[in-house]
C-alpha cells in the first residue's frame, strides 16, 4: 500500500511540475514576443496546458473524491473556453488592424499556389 502511495505522489509531483514549467514557459513568451498574435499563441498554450497539467495533479493528490469530480469538470471547461478566447482575442486583433502587413507578412492564397505550379 505504501508503494501505490509513492507512485499516486510522484505522479501528481510530476504533473504539477509539469504545468508550473507550461506557465513559466507562457511567462517568458507573453513578455518576449513582439507582436500580439504570438503573445495570445503563448498565454492560450500556457493557460489551457499549465492549468490542466496543475489540476490534474491535484486530482490525483487527493485520490477520486467529489471535489477531485468538479476538479475534473473545472478542467473541462477550461480547455473548452481558453481556446475559443484566445481565438476571439487573435482575430479582433487581425481585423482591427488597419495595415496588417507591416507587423506581419500575409501572403494572400492565390500567390502561393502560383508559385507551386
Amino acid at each position: 500500500m505504501i508503494v501505490l502511495e509513492w507512485i499516486r505522489f510522484l505522479t501528481g509531483a510530476v504533473c504539477i511540475a509539469a504545468g508550473l514549467i507550461f506557465y513559466v514557459i507562457q511567462f517568458i513568451g507573453v513578455f518576449r514576443f513582439q507582436y500580439v498574435l504570438n503573445r495570445m499563441h503563448a498565454a492560450a498554450i500556457g493557460d489551457t496546458l499549465g492549468c490542466g497539467l496543475l489540476l490534474a495533479g491535484t486530482v490525483i493528490f487527493n485520490g477520486f473524491t467529489f471535489p477531485s469530480a468538479k476538479i475534473l469538470f473545472i478542467i473541462v471547461f477550461l480547455w473548452m473556453t481558453s481556446p475559443v478566447a484566445a481565438h476571439m482575442v487573435a482575430k479582433l486583433e487581425v481585423l482591427s488592424r488597419v495595415e496588417m502587413e507591416e507587423c506581419c507578412p500575409v501572403e494572400n492564397p492565390e500567390d502561393i499556389e502560383e508559385d507551386e505550379a
